[in-house]
């Protein structure tokens, strides 16, 4: 399929709108999840599977699930990259991950479909350039990390880290209470949601809910639900920085967000707001957040991803005061993973039977 032609059919399948609630598993209601307005069979390539490879992290039951759902299709069950490399011949979609060598040995691959939403280091193959369709796990993830963020604004605000630094020590020491910046109450406070996608939206309403004012920013559209006060594009986040108590990185990896959030943008927060990172840790200039922090720039940040990651034992953030740090574990709860094996099993029976797929990604602009 050639460039032109590639473009014109994924702008056609992103522009779906939300698919209809009664033609979702309960498990996937309410999270907007999108359904191509192209059926599978309508697409360039597609014909009924036979065969198809499945990364199985979740266990045997997962192909189960998956049978049931594509009777008389072929699934070959793999525990990781080198085995799909060797299984992927033949065979025409790919379950579970993305991977350079399964790519390059694949000789029918039509789809790939992943369990989670960064597809960053998947749409960047060569193997992702030809035609191949790639759906995700966009929007599944979002109630757990939007819990996720929730916990790091309270807990900064009302100086857990603290407390629970001193709680080692037996150390009974109150006055952080009235020493910390910004410690007190999270209703009337702003809070500035930078990428109001499927995660970013989770955030602002529960935000929202608890009484905070939202602002927010979208690479797509200035379009965004009746709560969020003000939806800014993508290069408006600096300028509504000034604002916020709290800002919330919520934003993918592509290349207009890589270092965003870097010495100008600490620079343009205010001294006693606090920086949320649930996004991905290299849309923040981990050197110009250390400097801001270190220096009084802001008054603290809660990460949940960092640059680099795994974060090395001896890295100076593990030790900067008002850091809150986890290791990239915002997504994970056992109703995330519950939803991933319902939409894969929704996008399988979908494909097989050539109806519309769900969460299809739009490979050139990377999301």
């Amino acid at each position: 399929m050639s460039s032109f032609l590639r473009a014109i059919f994924f702008s056609i399948v992103i522009a779906s709108g939300a698919t209809a609630a009664a033609a979702l598993p309960d498990s996937l209601q309410g999270l907007g999840l999108r359904e191509s307005s192209v059926a599978s069979r309508d697409m360039p390539g597609w014909e009924k599977p036979q065969r198809i490879v499945v990364w199985v992290p979740f266990g045997p039951q997962l192909v189960q699930q998956l049978q049931a759902a594509a009777p008389g299709v072929e699934l070959v069950a793999v525990s990781d990259a080198q085995a799909a490399a060797k299984a992927v011949p033949g065979s025409q979609a790919l379950i579970g991950f993305c991977d350079e060598a399964v790519l390059e040995a694949a000789d029918q691959l039509h789809w790939v479909q992943v369990f989670f939403a960064g597809v960053e280091d998947c749409v960047s193959l060569p193997g992702m350039q030809s035609g191949v369709v790639l759906t995700n796990g966009q929007r599944l993830s979002g109630p757990a990390i939007a819990d996720h963020t929730i916990a790091l604004t309270y807990a900064l605000l009302r100086g857990i880290d603290v407390f629970h630094g001193n709680q080692a020590t037996g150390d009974w020491d109150r006055s952080a209470s009235s020493t910390l910046r910004s410690f007190g109450e999270l209703s009337g406070r702003t809070m500035l949601v930078v990428g109001l996608g499927g995660i970013g939206t989770e955030v602002a309403q529960r935000a929202n809910a608890l009484g905070m004012r939202i602002l927010a920013t979208r690479g797509s559209s200035r379009e965004g639900p009746d709560y969020v006060e003000y939806v800014g594009l993508g290069d408006e986040a600096i300028k509504l920085a000034p604002q916020a108590d709290i800002v919330v990185n919520a934003v993918p990896l592509i290349d207009a967000t890589r270092g965003m959030f870097n010495k100008a943008f600490f620079t343009a927060m205010k001294p006693d707001a606090y920086y949320i990172s649930v996004g991905r840790g290299q849309t923040t200039v981990t050197a110009d957040l250390l400097a801001a922090l270190t220096s009084g720039q802001i008054a603290g940040a809660g990460l949940d991803v960092t640059e680099p990651e795994p974060l090395p034992a001896d890295h100076p953030l593990w030790n900067t005061p008002r850091v809150i740090i986890t290791p990239h574990v915002a997504a994970t709860s056992a109703e995330t993973f519950s939803r991933m094996q319902a939409l894969v099993t929704e996008n399988l029976r979908r494909y097989v039977a050539g109806e519309p797929l769900l969460s299809v990604v739009d490979i050139q602009r990377g999301y």
